[in-house]
């Protein structure tokens, strides 16, 4: 159900992974997940540890106030790791959010009168005075199911206080003189229960990290083939979002805390809930979100896995069941991913109305199936993996510098040392689809496998095994250079945006300090 989101970036690139993909979604931004990433760290002396980075909350604009992007404190954010490859979670961590008014007051003639803003003048520190709302968060462990497990607290290193502070969002430079060194005081160092080694979190605003030709995209691709397919136009186009802001939920944690036995695979993903209840007030009390009661069972309504999966390879009528979806019951979009439409619109749009023209031949496409629902043989497919979207990283591979990673992934580092037969020589499979790296270039690999490029790769002999899909005798199909429209120039299709001109840290929480609302 999920090669689909291969082909997804593709043809979509379009938002982030997933900004505003789905008809419900575009009504509760707040619960709206943009990006998933999950990666062996490549900060120095972090090598052991394995950084989880869910994004939400899209397409923010720096000057947004007076009231800025906090979370929902009605909602329940998960990040989720299946460990055993049965497509089911065995661990969750989960993100609860608290905006707490301060209702500070400035004399008025006799009268003292609450301010309308976040803020009441400069602010510089954790827990500032002048600041009117106080923004925390919790963060809980579940072992087991995520309703009905086993649930412990991830406490601060320092004091062990379950609560945590959030920064307030980079309103500008005269609130905030020194953003990066303001936020720098929110990154934490964890005890999580059940793991011997500390971890890291970090919750707040960053600069959006997805890089897309966006308006082109959408605009059924309205742009000529050849710029496409010239490695020479791949940093032609503006990226569109390049001004935006998202809030970021990060995590750090050892390898050793999140794999089970001696299987170094794990799946990832994240998704929102709503209380299943609503209750509107027409006369609100004073405070601060007193609009609404909620009440009832948690709800999903936001997943994201690999990228752009719902954004353009789930079809419209189920883009809403796909967020209230487990990865368990994914053969419900199974065709989707075996027989994809954006290889078909693609050929509408660059090869005169000639739906066939760049669509691979091997139906079923048991490469996308094989990429997005199971992992890669020797790459990262778990020892036993029931078939389902999400993201898998190989913990065994080591990191690499970012100077030295690869923005294809893995389909750029085998192409790199000239084929399968020479993986011996490779430097970096530690980059997507082996997990998801803030550099990788997600839409550019995703174009090149939904039109082939896997095929070419895999060659004659199925040096990639990607004729057949593990654990699904069902599916089969000649993945082979010959059922390529595009042939080799497959490999060198792209947006004509270079996601390696997105500004990225080097060191946990590795996105970028975002833009601030005096920089426009």
């Amino acid at each position: 159900m999920v090669a689909a989101c291969a082909l997804s970036a593709a043809g979509s690139a379009a938002l982030a992974s997933s900004h505003r993909e789905a008809p419900f979604i575009t009504t509760a931004p707040k619960v709206d997940a943009t990006d998933f990433y999950m990666f062996r760290s490549y900060e120095t002396g972090r090598a052991n540890y394995v950084t989880l980075i869910a994004n939400y909350l899209p397409l923010q604009d720096a000057y947004g106030g007076p009231n800025y992007f906090k979370l929902d404190p009605n909602a329940l954010y998960e990040i989720h790791i299946d460990n055993n490859g049965d497509a089911k979670e065995d661990l969750t961590f989960q993100f609860r959010f608290l905006n707490a008014l301060k209702d500070v007051k400035l004399p008025v003639g006799n009268k003292m009168v609450s301010i309308p803003l976040t803020q009441a003048g400069a602010v510089s520190n954790v827990k500032d005075a002048n600041l009117n709302v106080a923004e925390t968060f919790t963060v809980g462990i579940v072992r087991g199911d995520r309703r009905s497990g086993s649930r412990a607290s991830i406490t601060n290193a320092t004091g062990g206080s379950a609560t945590f502070d959030k920064p307030v969002d980079n309103i500008g430079v005269k609130t905030l003189a020194d953003y990066p060194a303001y936020a720098a005081q929110h990154v934490y160092s964890v005890n999580i229960p059940g793991c011997s080694a500390p971890g890291k979190v970090f919750v707040g605003q960053r600069k959006d990290p997805f890089a897309v030709n966006l308006g082109t995209i959408f605009d059924l691709v309205n742009a000529p083939a050849s710029v496409i397919t010239n490695p020479a136009n791949l940093n032609a186009a503006p990226n569109t979002i390049d001004d935006k802001n998202v809030t970021t939920l990060a995590l750090e944690i050892h390898k050793d805390c999140l794999t089970a036995g001696s299987d170094p695979v794990i799946g990832g993903w994240t998704t929102a809930s709503l209380r299943q209840g609503q209750l509107l007030s027409g006369a609100p009390k004073a405070g601060y979100q007193t609009a609404s009661l909620n009440a009832g069972p948690w709800v999903q309504v936001s997943r994201l896995g690999m990228p752009l999966v719902n954004e353009v390879v789930i079809g419209l009528k189920d883009k809403d069941r796909f967020n209230a979806s487990k990865p368990q019951n994914d053969t419900q979009f199974l065709d989707y991913v075996t027989h994809p439409t954006l290889p078909a619109l693609l050929g509408l749009v660059l090869a005169d109305g000639n739906a066939a023209a760049l669509a691979p031949t091997n139906l079923p496409r048991t490469d996308l199936a094989t990429v997005f629902l199971t992992g890669i043989a020797g790459v990262n497919k778990p020892a036993t993996v029931t078939p389902a979207e999400m993201l898998r990283l190989n913990t065994a591979i080591a990191p690499v510098p970012r100077a030295q990673q690869n923005r294809l992934g893995v389909a750029g580092e085998v192409l790199r040392v000239g084929g399968p037969q020479n993986l011996a020589q490779a430097v970096d499979l530690a980059g997507y689809p082996n997990g998801r790296r803030p550099n990788d270039d997600v839409v550019d690999i995703s174009l090149v496998a939904v039109l082939g490029g896997l095929c070419v790769i895999n060659g004659d002999g199925n040096a990639l095994g990607l004729n057949g899909v593990p654990g699904v005798s069902s599916l089969s199909s000649q993945c082979k250079p010959s059922s390529v429209p595009l042939g080799a120039t497959s490999a060198a299709v792209h947006d004509a945006v270079d996601q390696a001109t997105v500004p990225l840290l080097s060191a946990f929480p590795y996105l970028a300090t975002p833009i601030g609302g005096t920089s426009h």
